[in-house]
């Protein structure tokens, strides 16, 4: 197991936000946890410096481009690129320096996989650059993946076979507790076991982590092959969990 860090990008800046609370359609309803003063570029620098390698940059919504690409840019294959991507734009991240590319809504249509367009993002930038996005709410009782901003639900459940069917097509899952994301209230651990009993490739989990022991936590519930993101709980974002602690914690993993 891993930790994972992130850099989350909202008009150029990095911040930390209440993830279901995320819209096109007005900034009034957007909860911001943290912005910060510190670049992206000057994040990316620290995580290369700590050796943290497989985080993620995500474009929260349009203007993010110039700091994705910084980002990306000072840390040469050590972070994936989501938000907005498809396959005109895809290569210009992966050419920056990103490791993967990020990708959810684009292969949705309707609120069904699209696969044709899963068959041709795979065919633009190969499955071993690609990280299929499966961020969820919970519905009746199951996990569903949502897209466009983490509003839409689609008719696809995170279930078994699902994970199986849509491993075929990437190289690692990131999957975000969406109902949880930015409370720090705790992780969805029915999700993180689900990963860890299911995935035939390497999962992120993010979501809800809001205590340093969340890490032990993912590691039982994942078996040990569930990675870990922590955002607004890190004292970098203005939380209390020791940033550093974290670091010197992922490095006694193998």
């Amino acid at each position: 197991m891993k930790f994972r860090p992130c850099i989350d990008l909202r008009n150029g800046k990095v911040v930390q936000i209440v993830g279901g609370t995320l819209s096109d359609k007005t900034q009034d309803s957007l909860v911001t946890n943290f912005e910060s003063a510190r670049t992206p570029e000057q994040f990316a620098q620290r995580y290369q410096a700590d050796q943290l390698f497989g985080g993620h940059v995500i474009a929260l919504g349009p203007g993010n481009t110039k700091s994705a690409l910084e980002a990306l840019q000072a840390f040469p294959g050590g972070l994936q690129m989501g938000g907005g991507i498809h396959p005109e734009n895809a290569h210009t991240f992966l050419d920056a320096g990103a490791s993967h590319v990020i990708v959810t809504s684009y292969v949705f249509s309707k609120g069904r996989m699209d696969m044709d367009k899963l068959n041709t993002l795979v065919k633009a930038v190969g499955k071993k650059r690609l990280v299929l996005d499966l961020s969820c709410r919970k519905r009746d009782g199951q996990f569903w993946i949502v897209t466009d901003r983490w509003q839409n639900f689609t008719e696809m459940a995170v279930t078994p076979a699902t994970i199986e069917h849509l491993s075929a097509f990437c190289d690692e899952f990131l999957i975000h507790g969406v109902d949880v994301e930015g409370k720090m209230q705790g992780i969805q651990e029915e999700l993180v076991t689900l990963l860890g009993e299911h995935s035939p490739i390497p999962a992120t989990y993010a979501g809800g982590a809001g205590r340093f022991s969340d890490l032990d936590r993912v590691k039982d519930l994942g078996q040990g092959r569930v990675d870990l993101t922590i955002g607004s709980a890190l004292d970098i974002f203005g939380g209390t969990i020791p940033y550093q602690q974290v670091v010197a914690w992922h490095k006694t993993q193998k």
